[in-house]
C-alpha cells in the first residue's frame, strides 16, 4: 500500500486495516513455519504496511 491511500482512510477504515493486516501478518508467519509459504518477501510487505497505517492513525489521532 502506498501512503497516499493510506491517507485518504478515516480513522474507522485504518483501524479495520490495521486489524486485517495482523490477521494476515499472523497467517504468513504460520504458513512460514509450517512450510507452505511461497512468497517469504510477503512477511516483511506486510510488516511495512502495518507500520505505515498505524503512523498515519497516531497521527491523525492527535491531530
Amino acid at each position: 500500500m502506498k501512503v497516499d491511500e493510506i491517507k485518504d482512510l478515516s480513522v474507522e477504515e485504518l483501524q479495520t486495516k490495521t486489524k486485517e493486516l495482523q490477521q494476515e501478518l499472523f497467517n504468513l508467519k504460520f504458513q512460514l513455519h509450517t512450510g507452505h509459504l511461497e512468497n517469504t518477501a510477503r512477511v516483511s510487505q506486510v510488516r511495512r504496511d502495518v507500520a505505515r497505517v498505524k503512523t498515519v492513525l497516531s497521527s491523525k489521532l492527535n491531530a
